[in-house]
């Protein structure tokens, strides 16, 4: 079974859906010696298995695959129907229209745990909750180190329950989605060093730091506190292996967006990205109601992102954005561990 302390370099490629993870970049990251994720979320089965089989083609090293856990949530229909109304003016300007609203949609979860079952993927990571105890430990009897997202203590503490072999603790600072276990939580704002101790204390499971890491110095910190690894996602946007679309590289560098906020205005789940004008004209308004603002917004961010219109796209990012180079991923999980050895840091 996959062990964390077994990598050569305790880096982890943060599983980006939408795009940018892919097998390109979980190839060169786990050649460098760290640890690549596919992100489940969003795709086929079928195209999922697609990616792991050109993973495995190219490498026999390890690597992850990320799940989305289908949510339970119940939401405020007559809120959702009155944002598809606010969309309009965005989906004209495209010439497009807006999908009906999207009651449910389950990921094809149970689907994908088949696939990681019976292909025996290294590791696999969960997001937006926890399945049943059964899912958990039929990913752990087929060999899979499963690992929970968590982003507080009460999170990380029913996450040991249902029997998982490791915690990705993710704070405040970080790009894109906050696993929060619920679409209606607003997320904590504790330090990632001090969530991590937090954690760290009430549990013996290896940790995994993940969010808005972006230099050697707080990868360093964050091993000295204890972590077993770190996770970092924007500071592999840009490399030449991302997905990431060109308008979304482009904007990390461009000085027109400033700065990076938390939002529901994509997706009706909390989730970090460049501060644009589609926030700012939508984000007061955004239900939480997850996956079905997602799939609402969906046809205008890929109509935006096929135009070049960034202010209409997430930009998800973490607050270190400025720091995320257009270099090779092997490049830049080198520099950065090299870095952080300059700065003490060692495997614990």
């Amino acid at each position: 079974m996959f062990d964390l302390a077994d990598l050569a370099v305790p880096i982890i490629a943060a599983p980006m859906a939408g795009g940018p993870s892919t097998p390109d970049l979980v190839v060169s990251v786990g050649e460098a010696g760290g640890l690549g994720f596919l992100a489940g979320g969003y795709k086929t089965p079928e195209a999922l298995a697609d990616q792991i089989r050109d993973v495995r083609a190219r490498t026999d090293g390890p690597f992850g695959v990320n799940l989305f856990v289908p949510q339970q949530n119940s939401y405020n229909v007559a809120a959702v129907e009155e944002y598809r109304e606010r969309l309009r003016e965005a989906a004209r300007r495209y010439g497009i229209e807006l999908p009906p609203i999207r009651e449910r949609d389950d990921d094809w979860f149970e689907a994908k745990v088949d696939l990681l079952v019976t292909q025996r993927v290294p590791a696999v990571s969960l997001t937006f909750g926890l399945p049943p105890v059964e899912t958990v430990r039929r990913l752990g009897d087929s060999g899979c180190t499963v690992i929970a997202t968590v982003t507080t203590s009460a999170e990380a503490s029913a996450a040991v329950d249902a029997g998982v072999g490791a915690l990705c603790v993710q704070g405040p600072a970080g790009g894109g989605h906050r696993g929060t276990f619920r679409v209606e939580d607003e997320p904590e704002t504790t330090p990632l060093p001090e969530l991590v101790d937090e954690i760290i204390a009430s549990c013996s499971l290896p940790v995994v730091a993940a969010g808005g890491i972006g230099d050697g110095a707080r990868i360093a910190e964050l091993l000295a506190h204890g972590a077993a690894a770190v996770q970092l996602g924007t500071a592999f946007l840009r490399s030449p292996e991302s997905g990431a679309k060109a308008a979304h590289k482009d904007a990390l560098v461009d000085p027109r967006f400033t700065r990076t906020v938390v939002t529901r205005a994509f997706s009706g789940r909390p989730a970090r990205g460049l501060a644009n004008e589609f926030i700012a004209t939508h984000g007061e308004d955004a239900p939480a109601a997850y996956p079905q603002v997602h799939h609402l917004t969906s046809p205008v961010r890929a109509a935006a992102a096929a135009n070049g219109a960034p202010d209409d796209m997430a930009l998800w990012a973490g607050t270190a954005y400025r720091t995320a180079s257009a270099d090779p991923a092997a490049v830049v999980l080198r520099r950065l561990w090299d870095e952080a050895v300059a700065h003490g840091a060692s495997r614990n």
